[in-house]
């Protein structure tokens, strides 16, 4: 399998929706296989929330050999989100026109910035065609959005438990979050760990959105009727926040979930239905049956309202957290919708 690591430079002005601008930027992106003659064989992935370009680390037994999208035969491409830390432009990098970190004076990024950046790293490629966007949850999200913004790039648009416009129940998820991380003491200091006992409380309240009771129950339940203290799920929700700590910071995860609240495909477009009804892709629309963050009814009104559209629904107890679980489930629905055959397999 042959992957690289890549960097693009955008060293112009960069105006965003809300109203700021970005001197220049930067976007780290991952490439795992080769491009074929015709330029015909791209696969453009958008990750999630805390994901990271390099698709091996989080979403691998979706790519391994054999599967609807085998890196022997397609040249698969991700690259970190604008605003993300994993090399791309984001809250801790150094801002050109002053010379010192961005922290919290970093500008509102919307979905529609992270794809008109990602349409320029298209442009810099020379890929004139996509044969296939996927994205989950925020992912997703950007990967409609692109769909719309530039409908005759894509041939196919794979969307994975996410929305048209993000809902007043993941809203509140996500402020109820940022809340956390306001209260903590260190949060207004302009230092990369400022916020990251915050940001632990706020990943482990995405925890309880991400799963569901049955998961809980499955995972986390006790071996004993004898405990009083130390449960399993409070020692998990302690990792969980440590696990992202670790590798993330509190200025990026308030930009990115900023970035969720404010998507909206409908938002100067007369609708969301006459935005959908844009997307030229043929589109496979994928939800979690226990998905309690994006519930199965948003990808009901996707599959609706996208012209022609097919909708495949997942079985999981894993809630949202499914679509980076049950790859088996994806690659069978990914693989019919290719094949053009009805997915009549019971998962």
């Amino acid at each position: 399998m042959i992957k690289a690591d890549h960097i693009f430079h955008f060293t112009s002005a960069f105006d965003l929706e809300a109203g700021g601008k970005l001197p220049g930027f930067q976007l780290k992106y991952t490439t795992v296989g080769q491009l074929n003659k015709t330029r015909s064989n791209v696969v453009w992935i958008c990750h999630a929330l805390t994901g990271n370009s390099d698709v091996t680390t989080w979403w691998n037994d979706f790519f391994a050999a054999g599967s609807p999208y085998d890196p022997r035969d397609w040249f698969i491409i991700c690259a970190n989100t604008l605003g993300g830390c994993y090399g791309s432009t984001g809250p801790l990098s150094v801002n050109a026109a002053t010379g010192k970190n961005y922290f919290h004076d970093f500008p509102t990024l919307t979905n529609r910035d992270v794809v008109r950046a990602f349409d320029l790293l298209r442009q810099q490629l020379k890929i004139e065609r996509i044969h296939t966007v996927i994205g989950g949850s925020l992912g997703g999200q950007q990967a409609l959005e692109w769909a719309i913004a530039q409908p005759s790039v894509f041939d196919h648009a794979v969307l994975v438990a996410c929305n048209a416009l993000h809902s007043p129940w993941g809203i509140a998820f996500n402020e109820a979050q940022r809340m956390a991380i306001a209260a903590d003491a260190t949060w207004k200091e302009s230092d990369a760990r400022a916020g990251i006992d915050g940001m632990k409380a706020a990943r482990a309240m995405a925890m309880i959105s991400y799963r569901t009771y049955e998961g809980f129950g499955i995972t986390q339940a006790e071996k004993t009727n004898e405990k009083i203290e130390d449960f399993r799920a409070a020692s998990y929700q302690r990792y969980q926040g440590q696990k992202l700590a670790n590798r993330f910071n509190a200025f990026t995860y308030w930009t990115l979930t900023k970035m969720m609240d404010s998507h909206n495909v409908g938002r100067g477009r007369e609708s969301v239905e006459r935005a959908l009804g844009q997307v030229k892709a043929r589109t496979l629309v994928v939800a979690v049956d226990s998905d309690l963050l994006f519930p199965p009814s948003e990808q009901a009104y996707l599959a609706r309202h996208i012209p022609d559209a097919t909708l495949e629904t997942i079985t999981s107890p894993y809630g949202h957290d499914g679509f980076l679980v049950e790859f088996e489930s994806l690659k069978k629905s990914v693989r019919a919708f290719l094949q053009h055959q009805p997915n009549e397999i019971e998962f």
